[in-house]
């Protein structure tokens, strides 16, 4: 089996593209329990949360929000399409995850996967004991 490792020494932030990376890096490694929920699921990074994003959701802060999964039936956040032809995204937000990256100093790659896990858990209704379960299981199991 290859072993891949990522070797984060940045000395700019990190680009869509870094994130784009890290993330799929990520995804193939998330909780069995995770992924059976995850079917053709597309990930998207963005700069920041659009304003109308923003709105739907009520919030005043792009800072908020460091992911948003979005149901390939949705046109927007809670409003449904009649026919679903796109696949499901999980948007991350690149200067959301950085902010948090600075303050915590905690792990990029750690952050994003449990940043994953949180939102995928909670848009599959998973409990919070077994979001934050499948988050200290995976801890342990991957770095």
């Amino acid at each position: 089996m290859e072993c891949q490792s990522i070797i984060m020494n940045f000395t700019f932030p990190p680009s869509l593209d870094d994130m784009e990376d890290l993330a799929a890096s990520v995804y193939g490694s998330l909780p069995d329990e995770i992924l059976t929920c995850c079917d053709d699921l597309s990930i998207v990074i963005e700069d920041s949360v659009d304003a109308t994003t923003l709105g739907d959701l009520g919030l005043d802060d792009p800072f908020d929000l460091l992911a948003l999964y979005k149901s390939g039936s949705e046109i927007s956040p809670g409003v449904e399409r009649k026919a679903a032809n796109d696949d499901d995204v999980l948007v991350l937000y690149r200067r959301s995850l950085l902010d948090m990256w600075c303050e915590t100093q905690e792990d990029l790659l750690s952050l994003i996967r449990q940043v994953m896990i949180e939102e995928l858990g909670r848009y599959f209704e998973f409990s919070d004991d077994d979001i934050e379960d499948m988050a200290e299981r995976h801890y342990q199991g991957m770095l």
